[in-house]
């Protein structure tokens, strides 16, 4: 019998800048273990660093974890966030001149599927990303 890989780790973080650092790092170093692609690693630390960095901006909590989950077939990154601010993170398009407003579309360009959900039974949320380690026939994007 055959087992697919799969491992699961997890960074319980404050919800300071220097999280985000320790993130990237974290989500670096286990990628590389495994022998993750350059590519889907350097995409999976930009859509890592732009969650961690929504959560902080607009969650108004303490704590924040960041879940990594690998498979023989892809990187799944959630960030929880205590959802203490009156903000859902949606997908926007900032004109030229914006400052802001540009995380979730490199999210949206770097991962085969992301979405938000609701902690059951308390205050929190989870904004999750997918990468693909095996990347898609040309042309074609995978969205569930």
């Amino acid at each position: 019998m055959v087992h697919a890989l799969r491992e699961t780790r997890a960074f319980d973080l404050w919800a300071a800048p220097a999280s985000v650092r320790t993130a990237r790092e974290g989500v670096r170093e286990l990628l590389t273990a495994r022998g993750v692609g350059d590519e889907v690693c350097d995409n999976a630390v930009v859509v890592t660093s732009e969650l961690v960095t929504n959560a902080l901006t607009h969650s108004a909590g303490e704590r924040i974890v960041c879940r990594v989950h690998v498979t023989a077939d892809r990187v799944r990154i959630e960030v929880e966030d205590q959802a203490r601010g009156p903000e859902r993170p949606l997908l926007r398009r900032p004109g030229p001149d914006d400052q802001n407003g540009r995380g979730l579309l490199l999210v949206d360009a770097l991962s085969s599927d992301w979405a938000v959900s609701r902690i059951p039974g308390r205050p929190g949320r989870v904004v999750w990303a997918q990468l693909d380690l095996k990347p898609p026939p040309r042309g074609a994007r995978t969205r569930t």
